[in-house]
C-alpha cells in the first residue's frame, strides 16, 4: 500500500507540473495568436485550444508553423505540404479533441456507463470538429454557403476523426481502466489522460491529413497575410 501511495503521489506531482506548463503554453500562444489580428478567428482560437490540450508540444509546433514571418508566397498552397498537413491536424485536433473532452466531463459528472460515454465523445467529437471548426473556416474563405461547407467538409472531416479517434479512445480507456479516478472531471489525472490520448490521436491523424492534402481534399486560404499553418479541412 505505501509503494503504490508513493507512485501515485509522484504521478500526481508530475501531472501538476504538466498542467503548470500547459498553462504557461497556452498563455503564450494565446498572446501571440490572437493579438496578430492574421487570418480566421477560428484557426487561431484552433491553436490555443490544440496548446491547451497539448501543453509544451503545442506551443513549440506553433513557434515552428506559425510564429516565424513568412519567407515564402503567401499563397498557402506553396507552403511545404508538411505545414499544410500540420494545418490540417490543428483544425482535427481544435474541433475533435474539443468535442470529446467536452462529453467526457459530462459523462464523468452523470456517471453515465462506459459505452454511453464512448458513443458521446464520438457524436461530440464529430459535431464540433464538422459544425463548427470546419464549416466555419470554409465559409470564411468565402466557400459558399454554411450549409454547403459543411457539404463539403463532412468526408475529410469524418476521416480524419476516425484516424485520431482509432487511437485517442483505447488509449483513454486503457489509462482509465487501470486508474478509475481518471474518470472525474475534478481529478488530475482525468486532465493528465485527456492531453497524452489527444496527443497520440494527433499524431495517428497526420498521415492521414497528409495524404488528404496530397490529394487534393483540403481548402487552403489564399489571401496573403493568413497564418503560415493553413486553413484545411481535418
Amino acid at each position: 500500500m505505501g509503494a503504490h501511495t508513493n507512485v501515485a503521489e509522484w504521478l500526481d506531482a508530475v501531472l501538476m507540473g504538466w498542467l503548470a506548463l500547459t498553462l504557461l503554453s497556452t498563455m503564450y500562444v494565446a498572446r501571440h495568436a490572437l493579438s496578430r489580428n492574421r487570418g480566421p478567428a477560428v484557426t487561431r482560437w484552433g491553436w490555443v485550444l490544440v496548446t491547451l490540450y497539448t501543453g509544451p508540444i503545442g506551443a513549440a509546433l506553433y513557434g515552428l508553423a506559425c510564429a516565424t514571418p513568412r519567407q515564402t508566397s503567401p499563397d498557402a498552397l506553396d507552403e511545404p505540404r508538411w505545414k499544410q498537413a500540420l494545418g490540417a491536424t490543428v483544425r482535427c485536433v481544435a474541433g475533435d479533441a474539443t468535442g470529446v473532452i467536452a462529453a467526457a466531463v459530462l459523462a464523468g459528472a452523470l456517471g453515465v456507463p462506459m459505452w454511453v460515454d464512448l458513443v458521446l465523445e464520438y457524436l461530440f467529437g464529430l459535431g464540433v470538429g464538422l459544425f463548427v471548426f470546419e464549416a466555419l473556416s470554409m465559409k470564411s474563405l468565402g466557400s459558399g454557403s454554411y450549409v454547403g461547407a459543411v457539404r463539403r467538409s463532412l468526408l475529410p472531416t469524418w476521416l480524419s476523426m476516425n484516424a485520431m479517434m482509432a487511437v485517442m479512445i483505447p488509449t483513454m480507456v486503457i489509462l482509465v481502466s487501470q486508474d478509475p479516478a481518471a474518470m472525474r472531471p475534478d481529478a488530475t489525472r482525468f486532465w493528465g489522460v485527456m492531453s497524452l490520448a489527444t496527443v497520440f490521436g494527433a499524431l495517428a491523424a497526420y498521415p492521414l491529413n497528409w495524404w488528404l492534402v496530397a490529394a487534393g481534399a483540403m481548402q487552403h486560404p489564399r489571401a496573403a497575410g493568413a497564418p503560415t499553418a493553413p486553413i484545411a479541412a481535418s
